[in-house]
């Protein structure tokens, strides 16, 4: 780990920036914004998914995320609906036509995306995913022993 954290929180910082610019620059060919392919990846599995799963996923607040699932509706991508097993929750799926579309992304991005296998290798890439993974759940894990608060007592 980087000796210092401003260290280890740049390279994190510069890493996911150039990430995402390189997944824009596709989406951009199908006027798809970051956020509505992270909403697009999750309803694609066919399950139904509530507001909140995908405020998550998409990293959205409640009414960013609202606005951006009104224009997923208004597109047709995207449908609302009650969950049978609690009336009081909203689903959202995609239609047909965002099924479609999000192939249509899908497709693109993982052919792009492909282009970075041999530069970092298929192991080097499954080490990454597994540390990432690992630092975000004990990063999580102690903001929620934490009360939720991403502050914490310098204890020297």
């Amino acid at each position: 780990m980087a000796s210092r954290p401003q260290e280890l929180l740049q390279l994190l910082t510069r890493a996911e920036r150039l990430c995402v610019r390189r997944l824009q620059c596709v989406l951009d060919e199908f006027d798809c914004s970051v956020e509505a392919w992270r909403v697009l990846a999750l309803l694609s599995d066919g399950q139904g998914h509530h507001m909140t799963a995908i405020a998550d996923c998409a990293f959205l607040p409640a009414p960013s995320l609202t606005k951006l699932m009104d224009q997923l509706v208004e597109q047709n991508l995207v449908y609302r609906r009650n969950d049978p097993a609690d009336r009081r929750r909203i689903l959202a799926q995609l239609t047909p036509r965002g099924q479609r579309y999000w192939q249509r992304i899908d497709r693109q991005v993982r052919a792009d995306w492909a282009e970075l296998t041999p530069l970092l290798g298929q192991e080097d890439g499954k080490q990454l995913r597994t540390l990432l993974a690992g630092l975000a759940g004990a990063v999580d894990g102690t903001a929620s022993n934490r009360g939720g608060r991403g502050s914490q007592q310098v204890v020297r």
